[in-house]
Order: structure tokens, then sequence, then C-alpha cells
């Protein structure tokens, strides 16, 4: 992977960060800790960018670091009118980045505009410094540490100035480590109470150079004694731990003579306290070296770390390489254990069971690597809500629960489009006006709430708000208006808030960027039925709506149930299964046609999927009936045999055939043979809809 490919992918990820410390900044302005994290984002992208060769990034990037740099000293406070400022900075960034990979030119129109935007936000003294550097070249980035030897003269205090204020001063430009030499200090009958005594060692890390250490001191500077030396560089080390000694330290500082120091290692003692002891060098400065040393192998084995992390950057088309080739691997690993069990042979049986034991576990492993949490993905809707928000004049916010939980990144990818419709359509049709909010003895600011959380082999994600739910009666309503139903059909309250689903339904009033369009819902339903999965709605008026999204874990390998069908053989996914029971001809008979069995005195539905796919040929005298939890709802699929469970990896039917109802995908068995993956809720969708036909 190229220097640039890594920089775009690390920028994204900033960006992404960037976007979601803004919009918590919003919220709670004051917090030190996100003006931080804002902070480096800003700064950790120009650093990059400029090391990337993308100079008029990383001056940019400049331009609102330095902004953020005075609202970390308290020089300035956070409004929402320099959070939406950054928020387009961080859109026109995205814009750069893209740019610098290839993609369109960014406008510098609109570069100008907003490096404007943000000098102007700056001191007058200031901004003629950054206007003279603007778009500069970033000087070499990276952390350096110096040690820094403070000694003001005894008249400090006399001149009012406070030396604690500037060590603190001294601390804003990175990670400070100070020691206080007191050796200067005279014994108490000659001291002087209004005089210096006291000198400083301290140890900084930063990102600044030499100059920015000396501002701090510029006005004591002619009054004191003040040395700089950088000490360690950003580079890294093959030795981490290969600093300097403590002697050569103390050496290097003028602590110690040379000849003392050949001397005391002559000794072969501990050094510092064979120094200490002999009085040649006192406490503070020992310790003082010795902090150096600790800062410098701390700093050296970092870099190390992160240069050798335990992680790795892998391009997406190679983990779905690798997961398409254990899916052959299972595919063989099912056809090897059949093979073992036609053959009866024990060493091959050996064999194939081992086998099968490594082929689930690097299948579990290998699916594992493309797990992904969700919560990244909420946090990027909190942009989408801010501004549509503000676009319609709603006063709304949005929180999200179970963000640890993960899906496979296949599934997270597909999964953006339909939580946006989902996201919007909350805000424009739930979500109410501040002032009727406030009338109703609402709060003002409305919410919207995106969660997850695992349900077996499942992932339950929920979009609710606590707008003004849906109008049973307006969407029956539009139904009619629309020709999706007749005047006289009589529907139960869930099936005519599922009407929303349909193509072509909308109850806006008007058409807008938003809305009314009659595109989104049914949009959606389609985007979760692509990803094997389900979606339900409920709405309780003036309290608020709230979709619920059930979703496969992965879309590559899942648990089935294996069962035949005459000649034929099918998939049922095993999540969805919860018992099979016996149907004889006697009691399917004894239903009169109405396709329900009776289990332990409760009447469930079932489907008979010979006749459902109008299968040919004589149906044993005793079947197998698999019963399915759908969503709460207990559904029966009557089959000829079950053979029992299996690893199905799962592949699509094409173009030609994906349009084919109730049919989910196919897989390929041990023998070669193809079978069919059933999408159970279509199937029972689907008798539904043909056993209310025949009643009417």
């Amino acid at each position: 992977m190229s220097l640039l490919d890594t920089f775009k992918d690390e920028a994204l990820e900033l960006l992404q960060e960037l976007e979601s410390a803004l919009l918590a900044l919003e919220e709670t302005p004051s917090d030190s800790t996100l003006i931080d994290r804002v902070f480096r984002a800003l700064h950790t992208l120009k650093g990059s960018g400029g090391l990337a060769g993308c100079e008029s990034l990383a001056g940019f990037c400049h331009e609102a670091e330095t902004v953020f740099e005075l609202v970390r000293s308290g020089d300035r406070k956070i409004d929402s009118d320099l959070v939406t400022l950054t928020l387009s900075a961080q859109d026109h960034l995205r814009q750069m980045v893209v740019a610098e990979m290839g993609g369109p030119a960014v406008d510098d129109e609109v570069t100008s505009e907003l490096v404007a935007a943000f000098q102007a936000l700056l001191p007058a003294k200031l901004m003629e410094q950054t206007v003279s550097n603007a778009m500069a070249k970033p000087s070499e980035q990276g952390f350096d540490t110096y040690r820094v030897r403070f000694r003001p003269g005894t008249g400090l205090f006399r001149q009012g100035i406070q030396p604690q204020l500037l060590l603190a001063e001294l601390a804003r430009l990175g990670e400070v480590m100070v020691v206080a030499q007191l050796d200067a200090i005279p014994p108490l009958e000659l001291l002087n109470p209004e005089d210096c005594f006291i000198y400083w060692d301290i140890i900084l890390t930063t990102a600044e150079d030499e100059d920015a250490i000396r501002d701090v001191f510029i006005f004591v500077e002619d009054e004191c004694e003040l040395t700089i030396q950088r000490v360690d560089d950003s580079g890294l080390l093959d030795h981490p731990d290969d600093y300097k000694r403590l002697g050569e330290i103390l050496v290097e500082r003028g602590d110690l003579p040379q000849e003392d120091l050949e001397r005391f290692l002559k000794e072969k003692k501990l050094l510092g306290e064979t120094l200490i002891e002999s009085g040649v060098v006192d406490d503070g400065k020992v310790r003082s070296a010795l902090a150096e040393q600790e800062r410098i192998h701390k700093l050296r084995r970092q870099r190390q770390v992160s240069e050798q992390t335990d992680s790795i950057r892998v391009k997406s088309e190679r983990l779905d390489k690798l997961v398409n080739l254990v899916g052959e691997m299972v595919t063989m690993q099912a056809r090897l254990t059949q093979l073992a069990a036609n053959r009866l042979d024990s060493d091959l049986t050996a064999v194939s069971e081992e086998v099968e034991r490594l082929t689930w576990d690097l299948r579990d492993q290998v699916l594992n690597i493309r797990m992904l949490p969700i919560g990244g993905t909420f946090t990027k809707f909190k942009r989408l809500v801010r501004d549509l928000g503000a676009e319609l004049g709603k006063d709304v916010f949005m929180q999200s629960e179970g963000g640890e939980t993960e899906l496979d990144k296949t599934v997270i990818d597909q999964l953006n489009d339909p939580l946006v419709h989902l996201v919007r359509n909350s805000i424009d049709h739930g979500i109410e006006l501040p002032g009727v909010r406030q009338a109703i003895g609402k709060p003002a600011k409305g919410c919207i709430t995106l969660s997850a959380k695992h349900s077996g082999a499942n992932v339950l994600l929920t979009v609710t708000d606590d707008g003004a739910g849906l109008n049973v009666e307006r969407i029956r309503a539009k139904a009619i208006e629309k020709g999706l139903i007749a005047v006289n059909t009589d529907l139960s309250e869930r099936d005519v808030l599922n009407l929303i689903f349909e193509p072509g339904f909308s109850t806006a009033h008007a058409v807008s960027n938003v809305s009314g369009r009659g595109v989104g819902m049914d949009v959606v339903r389609q985007a979760i039925d692509s990803l094997r999965g389900s979606i339900e709605l409920h709405s309780q008026p003036g309290h608020g709506t709230s979709f619920t999204i059930k979703l496969p874990l992965t879309l590559a390998i899942i648990d089935g149930l294996l069962v035949n069908i005459g000649s034929e053989q099918f998939v049922l996914p095993l999540a969805a299964v919860e018992e099979c029971i016996e149907l004889t001809t006697a009691e399917a008979a004894h239903s009169h046609g109405r396709n329900l069995v009776n289990i332990r005195n409760e009447l469930v539905p079932y489907v008979d999927l010979r006749s459902e796919f109008r299968l040919n040929g004589q149906r044993p005298d005793i079947q197998q009936v698999v019963i399915a939890n759908l969503e709460g709802l207990r559904v029966g699929f009557v089959v000829d045999h079950v053979v029992g469970e299996h690893q199905t990896v799962i592949k699509n039917l094409g173009r030609m055939y994906s349009d084919v109802s109730g049919v989910s995908g196919a897989t390929i068995l041990g023998n070669g043979q193809v079978a069919l993956i059933l999408d159970l809720p279509q199937l029972a969708e689907r008798a539904e809809r043909d056993e209310k036909g025949r009643l009417h």
C-alpha cells in the first residue's frame, strides 16, 4: 500500500473523528477533552498531509488548528457558528482528500472563503502572522523532546513575575516533567525572602519548535539563564532503550565534570547513589537526569509499538476473497464428510472429523475478521440529524445505544442507505416543530435514538423518534387515494401501517428536498430484504415511531437445516427453527384444508412446501413440519424429510433469479447437488396472501 493510500485511509478516519467530536462539542462546549480531540484530529491530519506531500491540505488544516489553539488556551469560546464553520471545513477537507486520490478538483474559491472565515476569528496580531505564512509548507511534523533549564535571576519576584505561570504556559505546548533544583538556596540566616534562588529542569515533549519554547520566556530571557536542547526527535530507533546513561546526561548539562564521572565509574557502584553520597551532585540534578532517561525510553517504546502495531490495514477485496475461499473449503469439507460416511473407513472418518473441526474454527475466525462495531455508522448520522433539523427548522438531537454491537462489514456497508431514509423520515414526518412540541407539553428538542443489540444469530437495529407518531386513518386514506387498497378493504392496524412500505406511497403535502416523491420507504424494505433481513414498525400517536430491523450477523456462511422434498434439497436458516414435529396424512386431512397443526393445544399455521413449489411425486405417509419463529409468529413448513444441520455457504442466484419470491440464495452440497436456501418470511407472507385470496 502506497504512502498516499495509507494517508487516505487515515485521513478519512480522522475526518470522521473530527465530525464526531465537533457534534459532541456543540452539546457540551466547555468539555476540554472534546476540544483536545478536535485539535488533535486537525493537528494529526496536518502532519500526515504534509508527510504525504499534500501541502495545500496541510496548510488548510493549519488555519482551523490555529483557531482551536485559541480555544484550548481559553482565549476563544466554542459557539454554534464556530462548530458550523469547522464542519464545513471538514466537508471541504474530505473533498481535498478525494482530489488527492485523483477525484474531482476542489473549488479554490471555497478554500479561500473558508480560510478567510477562520482568519477573521483571530486577534489582529496573530492574524497578520497567519496571513503572512498562509499556505506555507508545514514544518517537520512529529513530537520532539527538549531539555530546558530555566534559572531566573534573584530579582525575579521584585519584577512582579510569577515563575509558576511561565511553567504553566510551557505545559500548554505539550507534555512536561518539572524538577525543582534547590541547591542554590542559602542557609536560613542568609535567606532574603524577596529573592528567587530556585531554578528548574524541564523535560518537554512537544510538536512545537525551539522558537515557540523560547517565546514563553521572551519577557524574562534577559534576566535569566535559559538553556534549550533537543534531546530526542520523532524518529524510530531499533533499540528504544539505547539512550544516554545517567553520567552522560549530567556531564552534558554541565552538572558533573568528565573526570569525576570517570573516577566514579571505576568504583563500579550505583552511580546515582555514589554521586549523591559524595556530595558532588545533589539529589535534584540526579532526579531530573533520571526523569529525562525515563521520558525518552517511554516515548521511544511507544513509537516502536505504534510502528509495529498488532493491527494492519487490509483491503476489503482481499477479505472477500478469503471468505470465498473459506466457503469453498466448507463445501469440500462437507463432501469429505459424506465420503467418509459412505466408505465406513475409521481412519478416513477420523481425518474427516479433524478437518471439519479445523474448517469450523477457520470459518469463525475469518468471519470475525470482517465484524465491525456498528457505532462508527451511528456516529455518521449525528451530522445528518443536525443539518436536516436545521434545514426543517426543527430542534433535534441524536443519541445511540449499543454501538459496540458487531456486524459483518458487508452488512454495514449496505445498511447506510436504508438507515439514512429512516432517519430522514423520522425527522421530516415524526419530529414536530419546537413550538408545537412545547404546546403539547413535550421538550422543544426532539430526539432520534439509534440502538443495536444481539438477538441470537441476528442483530436488531432500532430507529426511534419521540415525535407525533403515525396517523392510521391518514395512511388508509392516502392508500385508497393512491389505489393501493380498495375503500372497503378490511385491514388490521399493523397492516395499515405497513402500507407506507408500498412503492409510491407518501403522505407529504408537497415535494421537497427531503420527501414527497414517493421514493423512500419501499427502498428501505427492498434493501433490508436484500440483506435477508426484516423490518417491523411500531407507532403510538403522540409518542413516536419505532422501526426495528432484524439482520443476520453475516451474509457469507450460515448454519442451516437441510431438508428434502422428493429428490429436491432445501436449506432453512437454523437460527429461525424452533422444533420439528411429525404430520401424518390423517392429521393433514383432519384440518379440512386449513393448513393448521395442533402443537400442545396451540394451533400453528403451516406452509406446504411441496404445493408451494409445485413439486410432483408421492408424499410420504409421515411428513415433517419444521416450526420456525418469524418475528414472534410461529409458522410451520412441511417437508418430506429432515436431513440435519448443514454448514451453508451462500451463493447468489444471479440477476435472472433475483426476483424469485421465497428463495434467498443457493448452496452446493457435498455431493455437488445444488440446494435452494429458503426465505421463510417471504414464504409465510405469500401463503397468507394466497389464503386470503381463496377466502375472498
